[in-house]
């Protein structure tokens, strides 16, 4: 994949990872104690809906666009929709003028006391980066590595926080180096959430990946993917969410025998279908 965020802001994976994201958030919020939250590839934080890039895709109209105009949002989106509308245009009515990427949705979030690092390496986004957070003294932001960064970051003086990991997959051993990430990561910091997005383009790439986190990974890890359509290896129908350690925000099993997770991207594959063979598959692969 050749990946710029300007382009796919507020897109199907956008969608399925900041709902999932702001979950993770509000539970850990239910304790006192402050938490950190480490972004290892944040990218700009804030994407101009009207600018070209963005425009030039228009994917957001597919994803967050359609989330606003629903009539009866899945509840677990509420803290989600909340603050994309806080953060991303007008008070009143629906029209986006700006995405908010994970770095603004985390901030919006979290509370005084937190912790918040964003690291991004591409310089210019490093830049814009840096200097949309610059007043926010909870919120480091660093140009280095993402994968870097685990190791410098980790584990954080809190013992308790969330770590998301979404890389560009622009080179094709991403999959290897997100597992081998992951492996020393979790070993720093056995007790942390970690969320590691991942493209579904070919099935069978992403599926030996999750074959190999079943087999080698760190116990309690869920698989969580979401597919607007049949699988077509020339294109992304789909995305991912590995979940080390998902709170109970996410397991929580409702009136129909679904877990909170499940039970929302089912309803976001009904709600955002873009051809047949739409659906959501939720896997333990360790528990």
């Amino acid at each position: 994949m050749n990946y710029r965020h300007a382009y796919h802001a507020g897109q199907l994976a956008d969608v399925m990872k900041h709902g999932l994201l702001t979950l993770v958030v509000e539970h850990l919020k239910k304790k006192e104690k402050p938490f950190f939250l480490l972004d290892t590839h944040a990218g700009t934080g804030m994407t101009d809906l009207s600018g070209e890039e963005a425009q030039k895709t228009g994917e957001y109209m597919q994803g967050i666009a359609r989330l606003l105009a629903a009539e009866n949002p899945h509840p677990a989106l509420a803290p989600y929709l909340d603050a994309v509308r806080a953060l991303g245009g007008p008070e009143n009515g629906n029209e986006l003028t700006r995405y908010p990427g994970s770095p603004a949705l985390m901030a919006h979030l979290a509370r005084p006391d937190d912790r918040l690092a964003f690291c991004e390496l591409h310089p210019e986004d490093a830049k814009t980066l840096r200097a949309n957070f610059r007043r926010d003294a909870r919120v480091k932001c660093h140009e280095m590595d993402g994968y870097t960064a685990l190791k410098a970051m980790l584990p954080p003086q809190e013992r308790r926080g969330a770590v998301l990991i979404d890389p560009p997959f622009e080179d094709r051993g991403e999959f290897t180096a997100l597992a081998r990430a992951l492996a020393e990561a979790h070993r720093r910091f056995a007790t942390g959430t970690f969320l590691l997005w991942y493209p579904v383009k070919d099935p069978s790439v992403s599926g030996a990946f999750l074959e190999s986190l079943a087999a080698e990974g760190p116990p309690k890890t869920l698989a969580l993917e979401l597919h607007v359509m049949a699988a077509d290896p020339a294109r992304m129908t789909g995305c991912g969410l590995v979940v080390v350690n998902p709170p109970f925000a996410l397991t929580q099993e409702g009136p129909d025998g679904k877990s909170t997770a499940r039970s929302l991207l089912d309803w976001l594959a009904m709600t955002l279908p873009q051809g047949p063979g739409a659906r959501a598959r939720e896997e333990w692969l360790r528990e």
